[in-house]
C-alpha cells in the first residue's frame, strides 16, 4: 500500500466534494500489480431513492460490475482503491480536472488543470443497460423478435437481453482483433440466427471489421430463413449453409464459435477451432452426457454424489473443466464464466480461448481428474488424437 503525501492530498480533496455534497466523477486506471482483474474502476454521483450515493463500475476484460455506495462509505471505498489497487486517478469536477499519477516506489505527483468547457456531472441513476443492438434491427423483426414498430415482443425480452450480452462479452474479448484484413467466423449451429445476425452485425457496423462469417446449421428451414434474411439485410458477408459441425470446412478460420452445442457437439466444434488454429473459441455448453455416463467413481466425493442432481452438476463442472484445460494444452488461455443470469436461461455457462502460450501442466491435470473420477476418456481428447 503507498500513501504518499500528494495521495493523501487527492483523498482530501475527495472527501471535502462528499462532504458539501458536491458533484463529480473519477476514473481510476493502470491497475498495480496484485490486481490482475479489475481494468478500470469509474465514479459517478448518482441520485438513488432521492439520496445522493456514488455509483463505482467495475470494469473487468469481460464483463462491469455496478456497486453502489452512500456517503459514510466511499471515502474508504476510494482509499484502498487508489492506494492499493490502482497507480492513477484523474478526479473531474464541473470545471477543473484533478489528476494523481503514483509509482512502485511510493511517491506521487498531482496537478490541477482548468477545463476549457465545463464537464458535465449527472446525478440521474439509470437501470437501463446499453443495448450494443438496436430494438429495431431490421433483423430482429425477421427473425420473429420484434414487431413491425421495432419494439421486442414481451416474449422475446429475455433473448433480446441474451443478444446484448453475449455482444458485450465478445466486444471485450476481441478487442485485439486486426483491422488489417478480413476476419473469418464460423458459428456452429447457428439454429434461428439470432446471435449470427447481432454479432455480423456489430462487428461490420459499429465496429468497422471486414468479416465474414458463416452459420452452419442441419435444420433445412433455419438455413432457408436465415439465408433470405441475410439478403435482405444486405449483409453481403453473412452466409448460411446446411451441414454437421463434423462436415463443416473450416480451414484457417479465425473465430470459432458454438452456442448451446448439444453434448459431444461443443467438443466437436472446439476440436474443430483447435486444427483450425482459430485465434478465438467460444463455446457456451448445453448438456453434458458423456462425462455423467462415464463416471464411476470411488473418492471422498462420492458420499455425497450418490445424490443424482448433485452427481449431474459434478459431471456437468468436469466436463467444462476438462475442456478448458485441454484448449490450455493447445495453446489457449481460458475463461469459463456464466455467460447471462440463470434467471434468464438455464444454458448459461460460457467458455472462451483465446489463442495464447500452452500450458505444459494441463494434460497432466485433465489425467488426474479423471483418475479421481474414473473416467476412462473425455471426448475431446479422441477427437484431438
Amino acid at each position: 500500500m503507498t500513501n504518499s503525501n500528494h495521495t493523501n492530498d487527492f483523498l482530501s480533496k475527495i472527501d471535502e466534494l462528499i462532504q458539501n455534497d458536491q458533484l463529480f466523477k473519477i476514473t481510476l486506471s493502470k491497475p498495480r500489480p496484485q490486481n490482475k482483474d479489475v481494468h478500470n474502476v469509474y465514479l459517478k454521483t448518482a441520485d438513488i431513492k432521492h439520496q445522493l450515493q456514488y455509483s463505482l463500475t467495475y470494469r473487468y476484460k469481460t464483463r462491469d460490475e455496478v456497486k453502489n455506495y452512500k456517503k459514510d462509505e466511499i471515502i474508504d471505498v476510494l482509499k484502498v482503491l487508489i492506494t492499493d489497487s490502482f497507480f492513477n486517478a484523474v478526479l473531474f469536477t464541473e470545471d477543473e480536472e484533478t489528476s494523481l499519477l503514483q509509482n512502485k516506489k511510493g511517491s506521487g505527483t498531482i496537478f490541477t488543470k482548468k477545463t476549457k468547457e465545463k464537464i458535465v456531472l449527472e446525478v440521474s441513476h439509470d437501470h437501463k443497460k446499453t443495448r450494443y443492438i438496436a430494438e429495431n434491427a431490421p433483423y430482429l423483426q425477421m427473425l420473429g423478435l420484434a414487431g413491425k414498430d421495432g419494439k421486442i415482443y414481451d416474449k422475446s425480452q429475455d433473448k433480446y437481453r441474451q443478444i446484448n450480452k453475449y455482444i458485450e462479452i465478445l466486444d471485450h474479448l476481441i478487442k485485439d482483433l486486426p483491422t488489417s484484413k478480413p476476419i473469418s467466423i464460423a458459428d456452429m449451429g447457428s439454429g434461428k440466427g439470432y446471435l449470427t445476425f447481432a454479432l455480423y452485425d456489430f462487428l461490420t457496423n459499429t465496429r468497422g471489421y471486414r468479416i465474414r462469417m458463416t452459420g452452419y446449421e442441419l435444420r433445412e428451414d433455419l438455413v432457408a430463413t436465415c439465408y433470405k434474411s441475410a439478403i435482405e439485410c444486405g449483409f453481403v458477408g453473412l452466409a448460411f449453409q446446411q451441414k454437421s459441425i463434423e462436415d463443416a470446412n473450416i480451414k484457417d478460420t479465425d473465430m470459432v464459435i458454438a452456442l448451446h452445442a448439444c453434448d459431444i457437439a461443443t467438443d466437436m466444434a472446439i476440436a474443430k477451432g483447435i486444427k483450425a488454429n482459430a485465434s478465438y473459441i467460444i463455446v457456451s455448453p448445453c448438456c453434458h452426457k458423456q462425462i455423467r455416463n462415464a463416471m464411476h467413481h470411488q473418492n471422498e466425493l462420492s458420499p455425497i454424489l450418490k445424490n443424482g442432481i448433485l452427481e449431474e452438476r459434478q459431471a456437468e463442472i468436469i466436463t467444462d473443466g476438462i475442456r478448458a484445460l485441454i484448449m490450455e494444452a493447445n495453446g489457449y488461455k481460458t475463461q469459463v464464466f456464466e455467460f447471462i443470469s440463470s434467471e434468464h436461461t438455464g444454458k448459461n455457462l460460457m467458455i472462451t480461448g483465446v489463442k495464447s502460450e500452452v500450458n505444459p501442466k494441463a494434460l497432466a491435470e485433465v489425467d488426474a481428474i479423471k483418475k479421481m473420477f474414473g473416467i476412462e476418456y473425455h471426448y475431446l481428447e479422441k477427437l484431438l488424437m
